[in-house]
């Protein structure tokens, strides 16, 4: 009998087992989590992995007692219902129009489900969901920061002087030959009392780095402060 073969059996030994892997497994991917400065960290995911998997052991567990008087899939199915509130709570929309959080309840959802594949003794599931939310989380990450960084579309809030500022910066953009194709008063408290927030949506009509245009606009005497969302 090899390895997977005794880890994916109801033993007692191998149950524990498997366990203990939800768990290293979920701490592995809070720890990239907390390591990116998200809110939910390595307590959060370890818990979720965790709790996943000993629903379903215990799912299969009661299965095998309960024969055929058991619905096997109705703990898995209030774990994955459950897990989305848990998920939601992680998602918040700034003043800025910015959605922060959606990475991570989507990570705490597939976290849950690598959780329930290795308590249920799929451990190939279960490994090799592991490896891709890393491979998600870090990689596809970067992969997605590069290609923002250089979209002909941007987002950006900047806080300018309330005397002829927005109208300045209309003309700059312009100027620079960029197209604003939407401008919003932004509720967002300006660092400076005398300023006004506005969140722009820029058409760079060509493939520019946008950290040259963030500091192109820093540049200018009536901004005081700019960034891209």
């Amino acid at each position: 009998m090899n390895i997977f073969s005794f880890l994916s059996g109801s033993n007692d030994v191998a149950v524990a087992i498997r366990l203990l892997l939800a768990f290293v497994f979920g701490s592995l991917i809070g720890l990239e989590r907390i390591y990116t400065k998200h809110s939910a960290g390595i307590k959060t995911f370890a818990l979720v992995s965790l709790g996943s998997a000993v629903a379903t052991a215990l799912n299969i567990y009661l299965s095998q007692i309960y024969a055929g008087n058991v619905d096997v899939g109705r703990i898995p199915a209030g774990v994955v219902s459950g897990i989305g509130f848990l998920g939601a709570g992680t998602i918040l929309v700034t003043g800025r129009k910015q959605i922060k959080g959606l990475t991570t309840a989507a990570s705490l959802w597939v976290t849950s489900c690598m959780g329930m594949a290795l308590g249920g003794g799929a451990l190939t599931v279960g490994i090799v969901c592991f490896a891709l939310i890393i491979i998600s989380n870090v990689v596809l990450m970067r992969v997605s920061v590069a290609v923002e960084e250089h979209s002909k579309y941007m987002s950006i809030y900047v806080e300018v002087e309330k005397d002829g500022g927005v109208g300045r910066l209309n003309r700059c953009i312009s100027g620079a030959g960029f197209r604003i194709s939407s401008i919003t008063k932004s509720k967002e408290k300006t660092l400076q009392s005398s300023d006004i927030a506005v969140i722009l949506d820029v058409d760079l009509d060509k493939n520019l780095p946008h950290r040259d245009v963030i500091d192109f606009l820093s540049e200018q005497d009536f901004v005081n402060y700019v960034e891209e969302i």
